[in-house]
């Protein structure tokens, strides 16, 4: 690696521009005011920028915001991306650093996911023009709702954007480059009965959960294969014991990196629920009962990145500069890259070394941030040759 690149990444300054960042409350919708000071820190920087209209959409209290670092080398723009929105408990954080390890106080999350990304974002960008380092064009997306299933890229102006590759900050291990994340779909079924007394007239009832609890028990959930995932996760229905419940509603997901088996997977399942329903051939005084109504909706298309992918072989190249090993992971989880993806944008995921997220225990240490800052000086370096 050339000397101008070695040891520039600022620790203090990045641990700082972290603890600052986290302390602006910024849960799914309400990203206003740490947009509003990332816009000040990278305006500082030269950057232009522009907030879209996912808005609308998306019901946060500010758009996307799109930040553009003209390069001083020619050369396609790279596209760096993290999201704002933190999960709950995520108001009024306040940051421990110990031992080299950010906590939050134990009463909220930390935010590393996925701040610890912007922060190391802004640091590289600032090593970049306060020693005029060789780079190409970049283009920083900053998404809003991510933590609320992707609303933020699902809604982006992609017409914004000129990079057609680039890097997703957002995971764990600072060791692999996601390249390959699955479809998913998010489904809702909704049988309808009637109520009656449970125990002076049952006859009477037709019990909703009794024809979804049949649904469920033929279906196989869990691991499917290799490639697909299938799980029912919410049941609602039901008022009392002594009340026929009228009226269940079931929430699951089927994911898979096959398309073919995901759309399978989704119409066995609704086919096990109509088959309950169809079960009961009704009577006199219900015939058009149990009913049932059901929603499917693809929650995030698949990603597929081919190993031989200048995205993935310049992060190799630029791990290997460094002296480590960036590995190929196939994960079972979806991020924004997974909509970048859709929109023709090849977007590798990579770590920050958050652990814990969406928990009180959520952590970070500075010097997996400062890896992670280097990897990614090292990656600009590569991309502007």
């Amino acid at each position: 690696m050339d000397n101008e690149y070695t040891e520039m990444i600022n620790t203090e300054r990045l641990a700082n521009l972290f603890t600052r960042i986290v302390e602006i409350d910024s849960v799914s919708g309400h990203e206003h005011a740490v947009s509003v000071e990332i816009r000040k820190i990278a305006q500082a920087l030269g950057a232009v920028y522009e907030i879209d209209d996912s808005d609308r959409n998306t019901g946060s209290n500010t758009g996307n915001l799109i930040l553009k670092f003209k390069g001083n080398r020619p050369g396609k723009p790279l596209l760096l991306s993290a999201h704002m929105d933190t999960v709950e408990p995520g108001c009024g954080i306040k940051p421990r650093l110990q031992n080299g390890v950010f906590t939050s106080d134990g009463s909220t999350i930390l935010g590393a996911d996925d701040k610890s990304a912007i922060a190391i974002i802004l640091e590289v960008i600032t090593v970049l023009i306060e020693n005029q380092l060789p780079h190409c064009p970049l283009e920083f997306v900053l998404t809003t709702c991510e933590e609320i299933g992707l609303k933020g890229a699902k809604h982006f102006d992609f017409s914004l954007l000129s990079a057609t590759k680039g890097y997703v900050l957002d995971t764990s291990d600072i060791g692999i480059i996601v390249t390959k994340a699955p479809a998913a779909n998010r489904l809702e079924f909704k049988i309808i009965g009637k109520d009656a007394h449970a125990g002076v007239a049952p006859e009477e009832g037709v019990n909703a959960i009794y024809y979804a609890s049949k649904a469920i028990a033929g279906l196989e959930l869990g691991r499917i294969d290799h490639e697909t995932t299938c799980n029912i996760g919410v049941i609602t229905g039901g008022i009392a014991t002594n009340i026929i419940p009228n009226m269940v509603i079931v929430r699951g997901e089927v994911r898979s990196h096959n398309n073919d088996k995901l759309k399978m997977v989704t119409e066995r399942i609704v086919k096990s629920f109509q088959n309950s329903v169809q079960s009961r051939a009704g009577d006199g005084k219900n015939p058009d009962l149990p009913r049932l109504e059901y929603t499917i909706e693809n929650d995030f298309p698949l990603t597929n990145i081919p190993e031989d992918h200048p995205v993935i072989t310049i992060a190799q190249q630029a791990a290997k500069n460094l002296g480590r090993s960036l590995k190929f992971k196939s994960t079972g989880g979806g991020s924004d890259a997974n909509i970048f993806f859709e929109n023709g944008i090849m977007a590798g995921v990579i770590g920050t070394g958050m652990t814990d997220m969406h928990t009180v225990r959520e952590s970070i240490k500075l010097e997996d941030m400062v890896q992670t800052a280097n990897l990614l000086l090292e990656i600009i370096r590569l991309n502007s040759l």
